[in-house]
């Protein structure tokens, strides 16, 4: 790849101000495939600049102007969808097919959404004789994850853009390779020089640094809770707006009157998907407990379909990301056998067969209590924990009583006893019956899964402010 050791700031690739470089490894190989520059203070600085610069004119641009833009996006993003693809298999070893098929037609949906909001988004609206304007909020400092890469950079850049604000984007150091084919897609696009800035670097050198600028209006934050913490703290003496999307332990309860072979199954697999590596993954699967039996050989069949390999048929997991997410996972895995939830499949280790690549089994706890660490704590693998309820009060109990309210999920017969329990979680989102996402609905969650909203409208709002213009349309006597 070109670029790798260069940083695109005000509109040309530079080199950084540092002599620190980190190696992107392979998580499939354990061997480095590219080695990326590591920015610093100085290059933020740079960034900032150049965008506090452009926001004094693409803030001004039109909504017919801005929409062009968008559509050049999608044409060049269209065009290099499969070098996206291949890039996200070699830096988070997604396999072919769902990076190909799910992770990249995702980034091109948000721009697609973004620019549907804005065709008939009302910048102006008269209240008595006041004008509410809504304006782009500034320059956006963008911190994104390595979960899924281009769904979290492109649902902040997209609507940014729509808006009319300027950006600097860190994406993760651990997968940061499709953000410089972004930042070449803006590029080719046409986007002004300085609306968007790309620099990459680790969280104290880079994201502290954004973080803590007095010249960026607004920080958007996609990762761990921790980390989200340390950067509403190095936001908070500059004042700046803070967007968070943090971490998850969905509760996923099936009602009594659920289809359990059909959903049990499909909800084990999916929950798996991307390796697990999904902050709004249904993790904390409720079921009831006379049916808990019946459960376990529905959800051991479902983790054995299931193949963590680097190649295989069927329903194919890639590795998780990196050793330290590796270790991590089997520790968790060995402190559920510990406090004493049953393996019903998976376990420690590789999978059979497999020496290289960080491949976790496919695994399933169940009668798991949710005071155990696998039902309080992110895993972040393909590792489901299976707890079982007596009734439906103490299910939806059992589901609100985590730190975390980011997704759930309601499974039943009658639709409208799943609406009923729908609304007594504290989760920002729900999903009824398998319902899909919508990626026009709001994204993010309560409690400490974050504040603000990604996604259509509503994540598009989060990049405006509001000014009252007073007197606007006279008084009359």
């Amino acid at each position: 790849m070109e670029h790798t050791r260069e940083f695109y700031i005000d509109g040309k690739w530079v080199p950084p101000t540092t002599d620190a470089t980190l190696d992107v490894i392979n998580p499939t190989t354990e061997e480095p495939i590219a080695t990326i520059a590591m920015g610093g203070a100085a290059d933020v600085d740079a960034a900032v600049a150049a965008a506090k610069r452009a926001f004094t004119t693409f803030s001004r641009t039109t909504r017919e102007e801005r929409l062009d833009l968008l559509q050049e996006v999608m044409n060049q993003y269209k065009a290099r969808m499969d070098d996206l693809a291949q890039i996200l298999h070699d830096e988070m070893g997604c396999p072919m097919s769902f990076a190909s098929k799910v992770q990249i037609p995702s980034g091109y949906g948000h721009f697609k959404a973004a620019s549907k909001v804005l065709q008939n988004y009302e910048f102006e609206v008269d209240q008595r004789t006041t004008r509410l304007r809504h304006e782009p909020v500034g320059v956006v400092g963008m911190i994104t994850p390595w979960n899924w890469p281009q769904n979290q950079i492109t649902c902040k850049v997209a609507p940014a853009l729509a808006t009319g604000c300027t950006m600097v984007l860190k994406p993760s150091e651990i997968a940061p390779l499709d953000a410089i084919v972004l930042a070449e897609i803006l590029d080719a696009a046409g986007v002004p020089a300085g609306v968007f800035n790309l620099v990459n670097g680790d969280g104290p050198s880079v994201g502290a640094a954004m973080s803590a600028h007095p010249d960026i209006d607004m920080m958007s934050f996609t990762g761990s809770t921790r980390a989200g913490i340390l950067v509403q703290k190095s936001a908070a003496d500059t004042v700046k707006r803070v967007a968070l999307e943090l971490g998850g332990k969905s509760a996923n309860i099936v009602l009594d009157d659920a289809d359990f072979a059909k959903v049990v199954r499909r909800d084990v697999k999916g929950m798996m998907s991307n390796s697990g590596q999904s902050c709004n993954a249904g993790t904390r699967m409720l079921v009831p407990n006379d049916r808990m039996d019946e459960v376990a050989e529905i959800a051991r069949a479902a983790a054995e379909s299931v193949t963590s390999a680097p190649d295989g048929e069927g329903m194919v997991i890639g590795p998780v990301v990196s050793q330290a997410q590796f270790d991590k996972i089997q520790g968790l895995i060995q402190s559920g056998i510990d406090e004493g939830a049953t393996l019903t499949a998976g376990g420690t280790g590789r999978p059979d067969g497999v020496d290289t690549g960080w491949f976790v089994k496919p695994t399933v706890f169940t009668n798991a209590t949710n005071d155990m660490r696998i039902a309080r704590e992110e895993i972040f693998g393909p590792v489901m924990t299976i707890i079982g309820y007596d009734d439906e009060a103490e299910a939806i109990e059992i589901a609100n009583d985590n730190p975390y309210g980011l997704s759930g999920y309601v499974n039943s017969g009658d639709i409208e006893r799943a609406r009923a329990v729908a609304s007594q979680l504290r989760t920002g989102m729900v999903h009824v019956n398998g319902a899909p996402a919508d990626i026009f609905a709001p994204f993010g969650g309560y409690k400490q899964s974050g504040n603000g909203r990604e996604w259509g409208q509503l994540g598009f709002e989060e990049y405006l402010e509001t000014k009252a213009v007073m007197g606007w349309t006279p008084r009359e006597d």
